[in-house]
């Protein structure tokens, strides 16, 4: 009996599980750790794949061999690519594709997810063009917002899908939606706490990938602790004005999804954001380093929409606009370090209170001027 089943087995002996079927709408390494977690939850786990060769991986090895392969997943899975055959019937649906890609996936299931169906919300991001938040996209295409969910935390696939300890926080409007959700997916090996603050979770969990490709960056040009260290709270200082800005709770942004999946995205070596900030400095480009990798650098696209959302806000953000201009503007490396350091430093935490939560930042409605990020 491998590990998977072996958890399975221990937590629905505690009791029945909460779902007949649970469907799992993306099989990248995120969405095959997360079907981990809830296949204990329910008598059966549809995961949709786009790649046939993936859903055919899981049916016929129980393994995916595409990301994680060595993870086996339980018995009570099985991968589709229908949306329709993954949708219907389900009790709850758990969202994990990529940003790009999430509002047409759910034009796509919205005629075979009933009205009450509790969704769950994986992707990270910002939508370019509009601002909106993913939940908020999930709710125009699949409709009743209280029924939706996000969840984010510092949860890398690899150490979730071995049963390493990790955590997360579950926000909804709904607070019986996000116990819903934490009870299925919380285990002695994955803590998960509830909040009603939607957006400030979702900042904080686009907005991290965008500090992490910053410290990739700053990595492979040379830069020691104290400069990584810099980033990641001039980082997270960052985070709090544009959550601020949005009407989100500060206080996020010391928590789960904000500090602590800021730490693990910015320093781990399993962050793909991280790596690639590296690979760019070695040469590489973003639709290489995807390719060669097979996944999704959220933090690329999330630089462009998240600068459009602090311009919109009056919001100063000096590091995410260095990282859009390194990718897309043609900004030389050298450039970049001097448009961060010749910044003059103010009051730390410029912002963020309460009066300049109202005003925000008085002297940049237009973005970075130069203050300290």
């Amino acid at each position: 009996m491998s590990d998977a089943d072996m958890l399975h087995v221990s937590n629905t002996a505690k009791g029945a599980p909460l779902a007949k079927k649970v469907a799992v709408i993306g099989s990248g390494s995120w969405g095959t750790a997360v079907t981990s977690l809830v296949s204990p939850q329910a008598q059966e786990v549809v995961v949709w794949s786009f790649e046939q060769e993936v859903a055919d991986g899981i049916n016929n090895t129980r393994h995916n061999p595409v990301q994680l392969p060595d993870f086996e997943f339980p018995k009570n899975v099985r991968a589709t690519t229908s949306l329709q055959t993954a949708a219907q019937d389900a009790e709850a649906l758990l969202l994990v594709v990529p940003s790009a890609f999430l509002r047409q996936t759910c034009a796509r299931l919205a005629p075979f997810v009933a009205n009450d169906v509790p969704v769950l919300v994986l992707t990270k991001g910002v939508e370019r063009g509009t601002g909106n938040l993913m939940a908020t996209v999930v709710a125009q295409e699949l409709g009743n917002e209280n029924r939706i969910a996000v969840l984010s935390g510092p949860n890398h696939a690899e150490e979730i899908s071995q049963g390493t300890i990790s955590a997360a926080v579950v926000a909804s409007k709904s607070q019986d939606v996000a116990k819903y959700f934490q009870s299925m997916l919380v285990c002695p090996a994955f803590r998960v706490y509830v909040t009603e603050d939607l957006e400030g979770v979702e900042i904080c969990a686009a907005e991290k990938n965008v500090i992490a490709i910053a410290c990739g960056i700053a990595v492979a040009l040379g830069a020691g602790d104290n400069t990584l260290a810099v980033l990641m709270t001039r980082g997270l200082a960052e985070v709090s004005r544009i959550a601020v800005a949005v009407g989100a709770n500060p206080l996020t942004c010391m928590g789960l999804a904000g500090m602590g999946d800021l730490v693990v995205t910015c320093t781990s070596r399993h962050s793909r954001n991280r790596s690639f900030g590296e690979a760019f400095v070695r040469g590489e480009s973003l639709d290489a380093y995807q390719r060669r990798t097979g996944m999704i650098v959220e933090g690329a696209e999330a630089a462009r929409s998240i600068w459009e959302l602090a311009v919109a806000h009056g919001v100063q953000a000096p590091i995410t606009k260095v990282v859009y201009d390194l990718l897309f503007e043609g900004l030389p490396l050298s450039n970049a370090v001097e448009a961060l350091i010749e910044r003059t430093p103010v009051v730390e935490f410029y912002g963020v209170g309460q009066q300049e939560a109202t005003d925000k930042v008085s002297d940049g409605a237009s973005g970075p001027s130069h203050k300290d990020q």
